[in-house]
């Protein structure tokens, strides 16, 4: 991987363990990314890193779906909840595909150079 590219994704790296929203799978293995760059188990580890930021990255329709339902409501409270529905149907009209929390921003950062990351 190119210096360029890993110092970038480790600037996100960190980025996700500083984001509200990161649950705490993705924070565990973005910690573990970082401690193994450069080591014989940056390959490795760089797949699962990989895999667990498609997993964990929220489709803005779920994300509205959620938002709007009776447990979005009672996770987020009903005027927070209904903020992040109208917000995500904006940025949804305008052509996001995901959330655009910090961590989920994060994650689509890394994920945009993810062939880059891969040996």
């Amino acid at each position: 991987m190119k210096k360029e590219v890993s110092d970038y994704i480790a600037e996100k790296a960190n980025e996700l363990l500083e984001a509200p929203m990161t649950c705490q799978e993705l924070k565990d293995r973005a910690h573990s990314w970082l401690n193994a760059f450069g080591t014989e188990n940056e390959a490795e580890e760089t797949k699962r890193f990989i895999a667990e930021l498609e997993a964990d990255i929220m489709p803005i329709d779920t994300l509205i779906q959620f938002a709007g339902s009776y447990s979005g409501k009672q996770y987020f409270g009903e005027e927070v909840s209904s903020g992040i529905v109208s917000h995500s149907k904006e940025i949804k009209a305008s052509g996001a595909k995901y959330c655009d929390c910090q961590a989920c921003s994060a994650v689509a950062a890394i994920l945009s150079k993810k062939q880059e990351m891969l040996p």
